[in-house]
């Protein structure tokens, strides 16, 4: 996290992604959380930058790792736009971190008498590390169970057909073959990694596995980080003596010995016992929901559907108001990657929707040398989107009036029925 932050800061994203946009698209439930100044968004990503450090280092670790949830996750649920899969895993991550003393063993914390040093650790600390790692992998291959992805090998073609590959290997992977048979090694490999993994004779041929994928996908696909947060996350899988020798460069204390003691963490069970079962059962609200979940995305997010789906569209709103009507320029409001990923999602859609009606009621516009007033207008939009390489389909039909729909999350019948 240290490096994607600086990452991040170096590429400019903190200014064109959460300072220039006029408007953001908060997570339902969460509108209630203020969007801060210019300088607090500043000031949220040093915290990241220096608590990721600090943790990273083991000091002050408690507070470092209350500060790094609070300031990283505040950060995603400030614009939806850029939600992916491997932030809510940081996230969760996080969040564990504060109960799991981490930094009583190879710390500057231990060092210098901040933490009471201990050669052990309670086993629920590796274990809720390693169900959460698993919930990831298994349910991204309980999606993967889908006939676009292992019958048309889809969205895996169309990457492949139309990523610029390097040197030879460019025609070789633009061959159909080549995606149904990585689309079938993704699948098997999500749907049975953890399991060879915690079977200690195939652990250290499992985690070949580990680095053969994301190396793979890391080098084909340009989803940042989320590689190499595997490749590090899947190693809590070996032993302790593994560890050992994996850290033997650094110098070591004489520490004491202390015995697991249940009672001392008996609060902390308390919280992460509902976290797993949270885990559990969350992910799999999209099956409360008629219809494709690609289409809808009813329970798309946080359910751990990784690199599933190609989609894109092209939405055009229209503000009216008894015979007058105008058509909205989306950049006006929102960057491109806004613009982009709100004309394939519903809720965005009707958000922008909403917002839109805000700004234009009781407003007056010039358009074409007329003065155009919009007392209680309505709000229409005309979406067509295109779905893992099929032909645009209408998505949304210009009769709704987008203004009388809440946006909650109820069944979205206002969409246009898929066709695969």
């Amino acid at each position: 996290m240290v490096f994607s932050t600086i990452r991040f800061l170096f590429n400019g994203w903190v200014q064109t992604q959460y300072i220039e946009p006029s408007y953001h698209f908060s997570y339902y439930g969460f509108e209630w959380l203020p969007y801060p100044s210019n300088t607090m968004i500043w000031v949220l990503f040093i915290l990241v930058l220096i608590s990721s450090l600090l943790i990273m280092l083991g000091l002050f670790y408690k507070a470092a790792t209350i500060v790094f949830f609070l300031s990283f996750t505040y950060i995603e649920l400030l614009d939806k736009t850029y939600y992916l899969n491997h932030y809510y895993f940081v996230s969760l991550i996080g969040f564990l971190l504060i109960f799991i003393n981490a930094n009583q063993y190879y710390s500057l914390d231990a060092k210098l008498g901040f933490a009471k040093p201990s050669k052990t650790c309670h086993k629920w600390e590796i274990a809720i590390l390693q169900f959460q790692i698993a919930i990831v992998y298994f349910y991204a291959g309980i999606a993967k169970v889908h006939a676009d992805w292992l019958i048309e090998g889809q969205p895996l073609k169309y990457w492949l057909h139309t990523a610029n590959h390097w040197g030879i290997t460019g025609d070789f992977l633009k061959q159909d073959w080549v995606a149904i048979v990585f689309s079938w090694f993704g699948c098997i490999y999500d749907l049975t990694i953890v399991f060879f993994l915690l079977w200690k004779p195939s652990r250290k041929f499992a985690y070949f596995f580990v680095l053969v994928f994301h190396l793979t996908t890391w080098l084909l696909f340009p989803i940042g980080v989320f590689p190499w947060v595997m490749m590090a996350g899947t190693l809590i899988f070996f032993s302790e003596s593994f560890h050992k020798k994996l850290l033997s460069f650094l110098p070591t204390f004489d520490l004491d010995y202390r015995k697991l003691k249940l009672k001392k963490s008996s609060y902390k069970l308390a919280i992460i016992l509902p976290f797993a079962i949270f885990q559990i059962v969350f992910p799999l609200r999209s099956h409360a929901y008629d219809g494709d979940v690609f289409w809808t995305e009813s329970g798309y997010r946080f359910s751990w559907r990784v690199m599933l789906m190609e989609k894109t569209g092209e939405a055009t709103f229209y503000i009216k108001d008894q015979e007058k009507e105008i058509e909205i320029n989306n950049a006006d409001y929102l960057n491109k990657n806004q613009e982009k990923m709100m004309a394939t999602q519903p809720d965005m859609i009707l958000q922008f929707a909403h917002h839109l009606g805000e700004l234009y009621k009781d407003t007056t516009i010039n358009r074409f040398g007329h003065s155009l007033v919009f007392h209680h207008p309505s709000v229409h939009a005309e979406v067509f989107v295109t779905l893992n390489g099929r032909p645009h389909q209408k998505y949304v039909d210009k009769k709704h009036d987008l203004l009388l729909i809440d946006n909650n999350l109820a069944e979205r019948n206002w969409l246009e029925p898929y066709q695969p």
